[in-house]
């Protein structure tokens, strides 16, 4: 990052080249954390074909098992007591041995089943409908000597044991890739968590910067303007003399300062998209919210500048014209949120200072925010927003609502950074702050010189 004495003025293309770098930073962060999202859903939608396909495996395993246990059951009741009641679940029994084998045998290249142990359950499970069909057609026939034969051999339980070991084998190795896969998962969602909260920082952390140095840039200008016409006055004997040159000069900084505003208003509305785009991508609420209070706060700054380019005097802006477009604003975007509060805003045409402008655009952005999402949470209501002048060249601005009130004396929600940003703001207006409940709702006030 490039980095400048604190004495030391910066230029224009200081500003431009830390924007452009700043800018670039910040997409290629973002550019990465989509990338990592994209990567990361891939091997999700691998894992899910995988988990599917295992899952299927593990039910056919489970239903042969059963279907196999049933029908020895169902012949284990017939040989016994020779009621053919038995024989009718043994026939349902090997006839979902055989679906459930093939179900099986479908899975074995996508589950990784070895083909021998396979060919050795196909083995198994004929040996055993043999064993099954022998035993029970003996038994028709009224052989039981041998049938007892048969049975005394535990060739039948041999077989089954067998298969179940198969079986079981193929349960417990499915259940395994299933932890394993979940297991997988929930790391990948931590990396992708974790991903977008940096990519998020390392975004507001450059902005940051960038604005600092537009900030100090547009001051700078404003400075150097001003002690032109300090010199000036303080020269009348030369004034006869210089009055073209420094009408020259003079309309020269009024185009520079305009053409720096219009870009710093570009800038800003460009860093408003990209973290537009940073919070449509991300999955955590918290670091969502972060960024649209962000992006609100750039929009009060992006305001005044163009405000400022696009009219004559670019000392003050027009505080009816300012705050009632960025009222419009805070309302269109809190309701596209599902917020349903309605804005009254009685904004006095006041004109006040251009740094001033933006300190008072910052705190009113985050007083109307916190009243649209924690005085009416689930209910809509009416925030009343006043600017009016008082005597001795004071301004008042009130925020008000109807809602649920406040509890103790910061705000009523949040993470207590809004509160900070306000109490900033108020103290480079030497502002007072007098927060107060009514009943209901609550009312934030703040009194602050004109100039």
């Amino acid at each position: 990052m490039m980095l400048t004495d604190a004495n030391m003025p910066i230029s224009s293309r200081f500003v431009v080249r830390s924007s452009t770098m700043l800018l670039t930073v910040a997409l290629a962060a973002l550019i990465l954390i989509v990338g990592m999202t994209i990567w990361l859903n891939a091997r999700a939608e691998r894992f899910f074909d995988a988990a599917v396909s295992t899952r299927q495996t593990k039910a056919a395993a489970v239903e042969l098992r059963d279907a196999l246990r049933t029908a020895e059951s169902s012949q284990r009741g017939y040989i016994l007591t020779g009621n053919e009641i038995y024989l009718a679940p043994l026939d349902n029994a090997k006839a979902t041995v055989g679906r459930e084998y093939e179900a099986l045998k479908r899975q074995a290249h996508r589950s990784d089943l070895a083909e021998p142990m396979l060919q050795r359950l196909s083995t198994v499970i004929d040996e055993k409908m043999k064993e099954l069909d022998e035993t029970v057609t003996l038994k028709s026939s009224r052989k039981d000597a041998e049938v007892r034969a048969i049975v005394e051999t535990n060739r039948g339980k041999a077989l089954m044991d067998e298969a179940n070991v198969f079986l079981l084998a193929i349960i417990l190795d499915s259940d395994e890739k299933l932890s394993a896969g979940e297991a997988e998962l929930k790391t990948n969602a931590a990396l992708l968590r974790f991903s977008s909260i940096a990519g998020g920082l390392i975004i507001i952390l450059f902005v940051s910067a960038m604005l600092l140095a537009i900030f100090r840039y547009t001051r700078e200008t404003v400075q150097a303007r001003d002690e032109i016409r300090a010199l000036n006055s303080s020269l009348e004997e030369r004034v006869a003399q210089r009055t073209g040159e420094l009408m020259r000069e003079k309309d020269r900084a009024e185009v520079l300062l305009s053409e720096v505003n219009h870009r710093v208003a570009n800038s800003l509305a460009i860093v408003v998209s990209l973290i537009r785009l940073q919070s449509n991508s991300l999955t955590d609420e918290a670091a969502k919210n972060a960024l649209k209070e962000t992006q609100a706060r750039i929009y009060a700054i992006e305001a005044v500048h163009r405000k400022l380019y696009t009219s004559g005097d670019v000392r003050s802006v027009a505080l009816n014209e300012y705050l009632s477009g960025l009222l419009q604003n805070l309302e269109a975007s809190m309701h596209a949120e599902g917020f349903t509060a309605r804005l009254d805003g009685k904004i006095e045409a006041v004109d006040l200072n251009t740094d001033r402008a933006v300190n008072l655009g910052i705190i009113l952005t985050e007083w109307v925010t916190n009243a649209f999402k924690y005085a009416y949470p689930k209910t809509p209501g009416e925030i009343r927003v006043r600017l009016s002048a008082l005597p001795a060249k004071h301004l008042e601005l009130v925020v008000e609502d109807d809602g649920i009130g406040r509890k103790g004396p910061t705000a009523a929600g949040g993470s207590g950074f809004g509160t900070r940003i306000v109490k900033a703001m108020a103290t480079s207006l030497n502002a007072n702050i007098e927060y107060g409940a009514r009943a209901p709702g609550t009312s934030a006030r703040l009194v602050f010189a004109a100039s």
